[in-house]
């Protein structure tokens, strides 16, 4: 049986994790000062959040909906989903507090100091809910559920997901070998996308977190 291929999925929780921690320092030095807030750069900080935790709510609910229901078919006595699934449902009220947050910090930039608040809370929870998962729940769907099925996981998660937020995002967080291997796998239309979007996400990139 051909196993899943997980790179995919950790590329994304490593994506997810750096960004948001990422975010949490440079938000708590702009609300301390230390950093220059400009109305650009505070308007990009509030997009790429506003993406990052809409993107964030995409991979859990279809881990909810699609994954889980595949793991509980496949491997129902060897894994125990509750406590992930509780991981799930406390996200889903910060994300709202941290987007709610975001939207503020362009006309009210005390709004800063509850969202870097939000977002250390997001990047703890987050780096612990991960680390779990990939711990308990990876070594269960190499073992238990097939490539086949794994693909059409995949495909399901990627449906709904923000493509041109997240492929530079991949770029970025992929080792050299992870990218070298989904090259191989996609063909060349991987690297046309991702030299496409590429420009865009380097210069938010540097305004967001390189401004003086």
């Amino acid at each position: 049986m051909k196993k899943p291929d997980l790179v995919g999925f950790r590329i994304t929780h490593r994506a997810m994790r750096g960004d948001v921690r990422r975010l949490a320092t440079v938000t708590a030095e702009l609300a301390e000062g230390r950093q220059r807030a400009s109305a650009a750069r505070l308007a990009a900080l509030a997009g790429f959040v506003s993406r990052l935790c809409a993107g964030i709510h995409h991979h859990h609910t279809m881990e909810d909906e699609v994954l889980w229901p595949v793991l509980v078919r496949c491997a129902s006595a060897e894994v125990d989903l509750s406590d992930l699934t509780d991981d799930h449902r406390e996200l889903d009220p910060l994300l709202d507090e941290i987007t709610a947050a975001a939207a503020q910090i362009g006309a009210d930039r005390a709004a800063l100091t509850p969202l870097a608040v939000a977002l250390a809370r997001l990047a703890d929870l987050l780096d612990e809910h991960i680390a779990e998962e990939e711990k308990t729940i990876f070594p269960v769907i190499e073992a238990y559920v097939s490539g086949e099925e794994w693909a059409k996981v995949e495909a399901a998660v990627r449906k709904g997901a923000d493509l041109r937020f997240d492929l530079p995002r991949i770029g970025q967080y992929a080792l050299p070998e992870e990218l070298a291997a989904l090259r191989k796998a996609a063909g060349p239309v991987l690297s046309l996308l991702l030299a496409l979007v590429r420009r865009g996400h380097e210069r938010r990139q540097r305004l967001i977190f390189e401004s003086a």
